[in-house]
């Protein structure tokens, strides 16, 4: 998806990596080149997704794809972390917050399969809006005037690209909504476990994926075959995302997330691009001038709190 997954991120910048990474202003072009792949890899398993939605049910796919994400990342971090990979204080949190990433997956994966990859991802970008909303409202955190006026933007931002009371305004739109919808509390449930280790963040949504798509996977309708060339575009789109978490990882080592962050906006270009080469889509005037506005909202959000995180005490921050 795209979904970005920044839960190395939200449990803290020390979580991983070396202390001193986040008291440094200046970001490695090295940890740039890491964030920038990173999102290209997430907008490759978007394309690929995109791509399987024409032909397979959504919720095959989106079994597929944590399934394939669960193995690797046993691979990965089993051998080395054993039991520590799935132990957390908050089970029931942990599988909560699995829920609200599946949720947010099945409605992203939907919107794929009509709306064109960069408006899908656009809408993505919507989160950190609703983040602050729920902020609010959840955590009682305070809403500042500037933080008032980014939302404010965002939201013009985000109905210049679905442009209601057109064609554009269908299910597909109100589905890249809800899935937005669903990754912010996603994200909000996440502050909730500062503190974790973020590799146990990383696994446990790819462990409650799948447990909970195998146990409903008797009722989707499977295809009687497939070729081998589309079971192996849904094993690469599953090593697309996990290389994402890695490289995502690598990059929080040698910089603070705060300052990573807006490099991640990069991925509505990588969208723009992979949708333009390989479907032949590519947004009018007003739905780039939408997602400049939304992404224009995001960094000035980013650069607006990591100021203010720079008048208090080195805390872990929360990025998006």
């Amino acid at each position: 998806m795209p979904h970005l997954n920044h839960d190395y991120a939200e449990s803290g910048e020390r979580g991983i990596g070396d202390n001193r990474a986040v008291r440094h202003h200046h970001v490695p072009p090295r940890a740039i080149l890491l964030i920038t792949s990173a999102v290209l890899c997430f907008t490759a398993l978007d394309a690929i997704t995109k791509f399987m939605t024409q032909r397979y049910p959504v919720p095959v796919l989106v079994f597929a794809r944590y399934a394939v994400q669960f193995v690797a990342m046993l691979l990965w971090l089993g051998p080395r972390m054993r039991l520590s990979l799935v132990r957390t204080e908050r089970l029931r949190v942990q599988a909560f917050r699995g829920i609200l990433l599946l949720a947010s997956s099945l409605f992203f994966t939907n919107s794929l399969r009509s709306l064109p990859l960069a408006e899908a991802t656009a809408l993505n970008y919507s989160t950190p809006i609703i983040v602050v909303l729920l902020g609010r409202l959840v955590l009682d955190e305070r809403l500042t005037h500037a933080r008032i006026a980014f939302v404010v933007i965002g939201i013009a931002g985000m109905l210049m690209i679905v442009q209601p009371g057109t064609d554009v305004f269908h299910g597909a739109a109100l589905f890249g909504l809800a899935a937005a919808a669903f990754y912010a509390c996603y994200q909000v449930t996440t502050r909730m476990l500062a503190g974790e280790d973020p590799r146990v963040l990383l696994f446990y949504p790819a462990l409650i994926g799948t447990v909970v798509m195998s146990a409903l996977a008797p009722g989707f309708g499977w295809p009687s075959s497939m070729p081998w060339t589309h079971v192996l575009l849904i094993i690469c789109g599953g090593l697309f995302g996990t290389a994402g978490h890695f490289l995502f990882i690598l990059a929080f080592r040698l910089a603070p997330a705060s300052a990573l962050t807006p490099f991640t906006y990069v991925q509505l270009v990588w969208a723009m691009l992979l949708g333009w080469m390989l479907y032949g889509d590519f947004p009018n005037g007003y739905r780039i001038a939408g997602m400049i506005v939304i992404a224009g909202s995001g960094l000035l959000m980013t650069l607006h709190e990591r100021r203010r995180a720079r008048l208090m005490p080195l805390d872990p921050v929360t990025v998006q």
